[in-house]
């Protein structure tokens, strides 16, 4: 009994220390320094978004990912008035490949979305922010700091990320 509590103790002191790390070093980082395109074909450093004094909301998409598209169309209806209520921007990041480009602008064109839209096409930025599926969402502060990040969506995602930027703006 004596060695099944210390072996958990060992265990519970060991996982609290990578957590603490993992944690430490996660809130310092800052946006990479990759540039991707706008839907016209235009450069754009992703770190400038992140130094622009703004609250910014990354969400990376692929048109085939249903979820990323109910999450985009809901975050859309949202949208006017967190710019208006929070000094921030939006950036939907799709990761589809340089194949499917035109499919991408066709649909984001048709959608109506009010924030910019950007392609990741060799999946640069996504590789660099290290995740695995859309939808991605990142959240970075006015200095440039990533403090939140989220992967999934489930109806109601869009009110705990508008908590989060709530908590910056305040």
């Amino acid at each position: 009994m004596n060695k099944l509590i210390t072996l958990l103790a060992v265990v519970w002191i060991i996982t609290s220390a990578f957590a603490t790390i993992e944690l430490n070093s996660y809130s310092a980082k800052t946006l990479p320094d990759i540039t991707i395109q706008d839907l016209e074909g235009n450069k754009v450093n992703i770190s400038d978004h992140g130094k622009n004094g703004k609250i910014t909301v990354i969400n990376f998409w692929a048109t085939w990912c249903g979820p990323c598209k109910k999450e985009l169309s809901n975050i859309n209806e949202l949208f006017a008035d967190w710019q208006e209520r929070y000094d921030m921007e939006f950036l939907a990041i799709s990761i589809d490949d340089a194949r499917n480009t035109a499919k991408v602008k066709s649909y984001a064109n048709g959608q109506g979305w009010e924030f910019d839209v950007l392609l990741d096409m060799n999946q640069d930025l996504k590789r660099a922010m290290n995740f695995q599926t859309p939808p991605h969402t990142v959240l970075v502060d006015q200095s440039g700091n990533i403090v939140f990040t989220h992967t999934g969506y489930k109806e109601g995602d869009e009110y705990i990320l508008e908590e989060e930027i709530a908590a910056l703006s305040d």
